[in-house]
């Protein structure tokens, strides 16, 4: 059976060599994340290289998600790099606090994002160290902020705050994020993952930058907006028209809104990009135990599984892969859990097309393709496409039918890695029709996709050879020429 849904995988410390890489690609990595939060740019071109010479070897398309690190809302450093902070504890978040050097103590901390003070105001919340220390605002005094620590705990260097309700005006896009969108397209990043973003004025800005960066590479990536802020939610439709799909971010969402509204807003935010045909990643503490253990627990099961069973086009691993003690485990559990889910993920095809109004050819040829071949129970459906939008378009929907995308292009091949239910493979495409669904034959039998006298539903654009929109469909029979 084909795993419909994909694996993100970040790759840090614990998975920076050939080997291991080589390894959780053959258990499942479709898409490798690279966390521009932490390395330089050099470290990124170099494991960028890395993950395309593991993909070689391994013989597939795997492809690159470069994740932004966004605004740094973080305090500063302590003296001795941690302190303890108690219940009832009074403490001031300063902004001007380091300028010459101070380091934090027990009575204040200085901050990264200088304009705090300005977006606070008496009573705001405010939440530290994802939402493990929270503090009350009493008053504001210039750059320092006032507070009570209503719940303590160990506060150490670089911890994030986020305000209760979000609200904070910093912006999605940082001058380092600028230069590092730079450097993600020299080396031809095909996803870009824009951390904070409020509204579609920030992805459009975005992609404005990629495609400017990516210009003498010819190369344009696909967007995805990183939904972390409370403002996103209800500005998530323009978001998702702006984007090419959205990452479901529970950390620093569930900071902002409360831990109890993320699973509804997880369901709500796959079922909108699904209907935008946009593509879903659900992040953030998918398999957290397995840092330390070399099993999940049955919640994170669960959570996998649940994910699968919304829609999501992939789940994502963070720390697990990146610094824990097992990444290789990690992704063979993953793969385990989504195959398992979605034995049981019920095949609505008929209803979803119901109320559905069809404007284009290449996605009614698109649709056409789904409701025969869940209808004829075929083997596969194969698409040849240029662009990978036919493949999207019946991604978008449930069907226990593999989709096999044969492109010519490497490029589309990489972005396809991401999609649910989607596998593809290198076809050499030219203006022969026979010759050209001949040889898509044939490449089905030699990676036994299918076998002969298996049906297959076929989708193509003619007149072939040129880039244009699908508007052919064929029910065949392999080796049947």
């Amino acid at each position: 059976m084909q795993r419909a849904t994909k694996i993100v995988a970040t790759v840090g410390p614990a998975s920076n060599d050939l080997q291991t890489l080589i390894k959780m690609f053959k258990a499942g990595v479709n898409v490798v994340r690279l966390n521009f939060s932490h390395g330089k740019a050099q470290d990124h071109i170099d494991r960028a290289a890395m993950v395309r010479e593991a993909a070689a070897y391994c013989g597939r398309e795997v492809a690159i998600m470069a994740d932004m690190q966004g605004p740094k809302i973080r305090v500063g450093k302590f003296e001795n790099n941690k302190i303890q902070l108690e219940n009832g504890d009074k403490f001031i978040l300063d902004a001007k606090w380091g300028e010459n050097g101070e380091l934090g103590n027990q009575e204040r901390v200085g901050l990264d994002y200088k304009e705090l003070p300005r977006d606070l105001k008496n009573a705001d919340v405010l939440l530290l160290n994802d939402g493990l220390i929270v503090m009350v605002v009493d008053k504001i005094i210039g750059s320092a902020i006032h507070c009570t620590v209503r719940i303590g705990g160990e506060l150490s260097n670089n911890k994030g705050i986020n305000r209760q309700g979000g609200g904070l005006t910093a912006p999605a896009l940082t001058a380092k994020d600028m230069e590092d969108i730079k450097t993600a397209m020299s080396f031809q990043a095909d996803y870009l993952a824009i951390s904070f973003p409020k509204n579609a004025t920030d992805m459009v800005m975005a992609r404005q930058l990629a495609n400017i960066a990516g210009e003498q590479y010819d190369h344009k990536p696909l967007m995805i907006a990183k939904i972390e802020r409370a403002e996103a939610i209800p500005a998530l439709q323009e978001i998702l028209d702006a984007s090419d799909g959205i990452m479901v971010a529970r950390g620093d969402l569930a900071v902002e809104v409360g831990n109890a509204a993320v699973p509804a807003l997880q369901k709500r935010m796959i079922k909108m990009a699904r209907a935008s045909n946009k593509l879903a990643i659900t992040a953030t503490q998918m398999m957290e135990s397995m840092i330390v253990n070399a099993v999940p627990t049955r919640a994170e099961v669960s959570d996998v599984a649940n994910a699968v069973l919304d829609g999501t086009d992939a789940v994502m691993t963070s720390a697990e892969t990146a610094s824990g003690r097992y990444p290789v485990e990690t992704v063979e559990a993953m793969a385990a859990i989504c195959l398992d889910a979605e034995k049981w993920d019920s095949c609505k095809l008929d209803a979803d097309f119901l109320n559905m109004t069809f404007t284009r050819i290449d996605q009614s040829i698109a649709y056409g393709a789904l409701f025969t071949a869940h209808h004829l129970r075929v083997k596969a459906i194969a698409t040849l496409t240029e662009s990978g939008s036919t493949a999207l378009w019946m991604s978008r929907h449930h069907i226990d039918v593999p989709i096999v995308a044969l492109t010519q292009s490497v490029s589309t091949q990489r972005k396809l890695a991401l999609y649910r239910n989607v596998s593809t493979l290198n076809l050499i495409q030219s203006n022969d029709r026979d010759a050209v669904l001949k040889a898509a034959e044939d490449l089905l039998l030699e990676h036994r996709l299918v076998e002969r006298g298996d049906t297959v539903v076929m989708t193509w654009g003619e007149p072939m050879g040129q880039v244009g929109g699908t508007n052919s469909l064929k029910i065949t029979k392999i080796g049947q020429h």
